[in-house]
């Protein structure tokens, strides 16, 4: 947030006038601050509305939620009453700023290739690649998301969370196993007391082709089911035609129903085209309120690459560098080597800072990548590649 005069479109979901899958919003005036700056508000069309004033260092972000007309005009409200007010009306709440960034940044292209393979030449010791190994399967999201699922399959993967290789002590579990929202409430069952978190895919995954009312439903079923976290997909066709208040909107919504459940935005990077709109789609990710941004759904070619995951990680960046905010990243589809996956962390170390550098923060959506790894950390440990057939599948 800067200060000075702006204008933000503020995130506004209006459930109870038709036209359009956001709804309308009903005509406003103004609503004034009394140890604030006059804040005027103004219709804009579809779903958003434009905040104009100058907001000072220590006023949050704002969310406004209509639930009627209900004499709006004119009310005049201190900056704690702007938080707090609720009645059967409208609420007023702090919360991320759902507004669309007034600049998108450019992407330099050849800057970005070229550095992304820069970090491919590190070079990394025995000892630290031991360390970066472990640290790798500790990051790794388990996942399954077939049309073929069944309860077996979501037993023995969670099974295989749970038991990497229990030939080697000392590993660390996986971060998470992701499935779909129908499968969140047996993974819980079979990972309970374990550490790893349950993830649930949402939204109409992976295309993202459906109604808001289904999107939400989709994560409400998730979430009352018990995951830990969701993982959604923006609409693609709303951002290739330009509707980038719609995909910021959306997210919100989505954002809001996930409740205490950590939400990541899939951009589905192979659908995007170039670095600038991967770029954008980033930065709306973030200001709709995601709590991580993943490269891909895994479905579709080209998926996580170090160049896209570079330009994602930089908008991450911008954004602690401008709130002191940290967003998690996730690149997922493509990354099936240890190797590989050393690059990822290096490059996430230069870039953001050792404290990305924990499951908390750095995710792989890769499960091909967990036996390459163990084959890894058994040569380190042995200075003998076992063969795959020593390690489970699934």
């Amino acid at each position: 947030m800067q200060r000075g005069d702006e204008s933000y479109q503020l995130h506004v979901p209006c459930q109870r006038w038709g036209n359009g899958a956001l709804g309308r919003i009903p005509r406003i005036r103004a609503i004034s601050c009394r140890s604030l700056p006059v804040v005027r508000l103004s219709e804009q069309g579809r779903a958003a509305i434009v905040l104009t004033t100058v907001l000072p260092h220590q006023v949050s972000y704002f969310t406004l939620n209509l639930r009627g007309i209900g004499g709006l005009s004119d009310r005049c409200l201190d900056p704690i009453a702007l938080r707090e007010y609720q009645n059967s009306h409208f609420k007023l709440a702090t919360h991320r700023m759902n507004a669309l960034p007034s600049i998108f940044p450019t992407v330099d292209q050849t800057g970005v290739v070229e550095r992304a393979e820069r970090f491919t030449k590190r070079s990394i010791k025995s000892t630290s690649k031991l360390q970066g190994l472990k640290m790798v399967l500790g990051m790794i999201d388990l996942t399954t998301l077939e049309g073929m699922d069944t309860d077996g399959r979501v037993r023995q993967m969670c099974y295989k969370a749970r038991h990497l290789h229990d030939a080697v002590p000392g590993l660390p579990t996986v971060a998470a196993v992701c499935v779909y929202p129908n499968f969140v409430a047996l993974a819980k069952r079979q990972l309970d007391g374990s550490g790893v978190r349950v993830a649930s895919v949402a939204t109409a995954f992976p295309s993202g082709n459906a109604s808001l009312e289904v999107k939400l439903a989709d994560t409400r079923m998730a979430v009352d089911a018990g995951a830990d976290e969701i993982d959604m997909v923006i609409s693609r066709g709303r951002f290739h035609r330009g509707d980038y208040q719609y995909v910021l909107d959306e997210i919100a919504e989505v954002k809001e129903t996930c409740g205490t459940a950590r939400l990541k935005v899939i951009l589905e990077t192979g659908e995007l085209g170039t670095f600038d709109a991967v770029r954008r789609a980033s930065d709306i990710a973030i200001a709709g309120g995601a709590d991580f941004i993943k490269t891909s759904t895994g479905k579709i070619q080209p998926a996580a690459t170090l160049p896209v995951t570079l330009v994602m990680l930089e908008a991450i960046r911008d954004h602690y560098v401008r709130t002191g905010q940290m967003i998690g990243m996730k690149p997922a589809g493509g990354i099936s080597k240890a190797q590989l996956a050393l690059h990822y962390l290096v490059m996430v170390r230069e870039t953001l800072g050792h404290q990305w550098l924990s499951p908390e923060w750095f995710r792989f959506g890769a499960s091909s990548l967990a036996n390459d790894v163990l084959m890894q950390i058994v040569k380190q440990q042995t200075g003998v590649y076992q063969s795959a057939d020593y390690f489970s599948i699934d």
